[in-house]
């Protein structure tokens, strides 16, 4: 690389050398008085780190409501007999040397990481689940990919379950769909032989047993439901034992009331007995049209360029009957891929999940 120098001038002589004078003292006021050039970055809000750290608590009500952390990253530490809050999204959470704590963790947009923490009671949604060297930690949880733990021992997970009106807005924000939720399919990383280092939490726990609602005046403000049928979450079997042989595969395709209708027949079929046992939701190509409609996919290729499909299973006796009446009943007029059989039901199932736990990279 070449370095410019600049030759100093020789200083004018007489009248000349007093009118460049005059005219420099001019220009300097000029460029004085300009203003400096101004950029984005410069007028972003400075972020201080203690607004986004909980550390060193003891026997504290602390959170966060809606719209003070709006995606950024959080760290929670050193935490001891603590109910702790974060009602809004944010990037990445750490949890690190907690005991005894209650945590209600709001939608994140990557990973939530628990370190060296024991008997927590915790409410978690996120893209990325991991604990490491963690003990009794009971976890309702929503999380979009495998969750993980590593040298973690008596651990429990349930299906997340909650709703505040904010909840739903939150998600968006951290590109979560409420419809991937794989919280049952646990990966340990160390197993150890003869033991079984998680579980699931009983089927009829109860969210405010294990993080009660919150107790402080600020955060009472936020209008909270632990009732499951208000859940922004679907809850889902997961892998549960399956009550019934029979199970039926329904798909809805984009449109303007994709959710509400998925919404809508999630509430007709459990309200029937029918149980959940699993939702996605995933983009289709034509070849994974053929792959799962088979026979059906030239009626529904067109439908795959509007966006991701939802698809949801339902199980029980008569799923498969009672998935087409409700269809026909509440749903006259929209596009939905329906089991057309007992008999081919249970692989439009295997076909589906198998293809979108694939395109997920689970």
């Amino acid at each position: 690389m070449g370095c410019f120098f600049s030759r100093r001038r020789k200083p004018a002589q007489g009248g000349q050398q007093q009118e460049q004078a005059a005219a420099g003292t001019g220009q300097d006021a000029a460029v004085s008085e300009e203003k400096p050039p101004q950029y984005s970055w410069d007028q972003r809000a400075k972020v201080d780190p203690k607004d986004y750290t909980f550390s060193g608590l003891k026997d504290e009500t602390v959170g966060r409501l809606p719209g003070r952390v709006a995606g950024q990253q959080f760290v929670i530490q050193d935490c001891e007999n603590c109910n702790i809050y974060i009602f809004d999204h944010s990037a990445t959470i750490t949890i690190d040397d907690c005991v005894n704590c209650q945590i209600f963790l709001g939608p994140i947009k990557g990973s939530v990481f628990f370190r060296d923490c024991k008997d927590c009671k915790c409410i978690v949604a996120c893209q990325q689940f991991r604990t490491r060297d963690c003990r009794k930690l009971e976890v309702f949880l929503c999380c979009a990919t495998q969750p993980i733990i590593e040298s973690s021992t008596g651990m429990k997970f349930g299906c997340f379950q909650y709703y505040y009106p904010e909840l739903a807005l939150q998600f968006k924000d951290a590109g979560l769909s409420i419809f991937n939720n794989t919280w049952s399919n646990i990966h340990d990383f160390t197993p150890v032989s003869g033991e079984n280092n998680w579980g699931l939490l009983p089927e009829n726990a109860v969210v405010q047993d294990y993080v009660p609602l919150p107790s402080s005046e600020e955060l009472k403000a936020v209008r909270i439901s632990t009732d499951a049928t208000r859940s922004i979450i679907p809850i889902t079997r997961g892998r549960r034992q399956k009550s019934s042989d029979e199970s039926c595969l329904v798909v809805f395709f984009a449109g303007d009331y994709t959710t509400a209708n998925a919404r809508k027949l999630i509430d007709e079929m459990t309200g029937k007995g029918f149980q959940l046992v699993q939702t996605k939701e995933v983009s289709m190509k034509a070849e994974d049209a053929h792959r799962v409609f088979q026979q059906c996919a030239s009626e529904f290729i067109p439908l795959l360029e509007k966006g991701p499909v939802v698809a949801l299973e339902f199980n029980g006796d008569g799923a498969v009957e009672g998935c087409r009446n409700t269809i026909n009943d509440v749903f006259s007029g929209t596009k939905v891929f329906v089991s057309e059989s007992k008999a081919s039901a249970s692989q439009d199932v295997d076909n589906f999940y198998n293809f979108a736990d694939m395109q997920m990279g689970m």
